[in-house]
């Protein structure tokens, strides 16, 4: 769905951008959003950003048993 915005604030704030970044309107825009999402992301609790990893590593389960040192050799081509 495109993205239509009729706000005279918001004009004037994507002005200003594109006139400090010299770029086109889009990417002005695109560029505040992603440093925003960035932002937000950023901000929350350390818990919250490693969720998805602590789930993946808790399906994959226990590490499996084995000569790690040999196998990373063999992977590596190293005796």
């Amino acid at each position: 769905m495109p993205l239509y915005i009729k706000d005279p604030e918001v004009d004037r704030l994507t002005d200003e951008l594109i006139g400090l970044t010299k770029t086109s309107k889009v990417d002005a825009v695109k560029a505040a959003l992603k440093h925003e999402i960035a932002s937000r992301k950023a901000s929350l609790p350390i818990r919250d950003r490693l969720a998805k990893s602590l789930a993946m590593a808790r399906a994959a389960g226990p590490f499996a048993p084995g000569d790690h040192k040999r196998e990373t050799d063999e992977m590596w081509g190293e005796d």
